[in-house]
């Protein structure tokens, strides 16, 4: 799979459904070559209840389904 696949599905959090944003790009592990997260444009309705600096990358682990449309991920804010 490349980046650009990923780039076209929605990440939707698994928490509360609610769609987080697009992946704009990746952080790759330069001794590894493994991704540590993906970095994402958030969408500005679900990000906009937050107070503060929005971290703006998921990190790996946090993926629970690549999916043909969809990515979810389980993650807290």
């Amino acid at each position: 799979m490349r980046l650009s696949d990923l780039q076209t599905k929605y990440i939707v959090n698994v928490q509360d459904g609610k769609n987080i944003g697009n992946i704009i790009d990746a952080k790759i592990n330069e001794n590894t070559g493994e991704i540590e997260s993906l970095v994402i444009d958030p969408n500005k309705n679900f990000f906009s209840f937050t107070k503060g600096k929005i971290d703006t990358e998921i990190n790996w682990k946090c993926i629970e389904k690549i999916g043909e449309d969809v990515i979810l991920v389980n993650i807290s804010l």
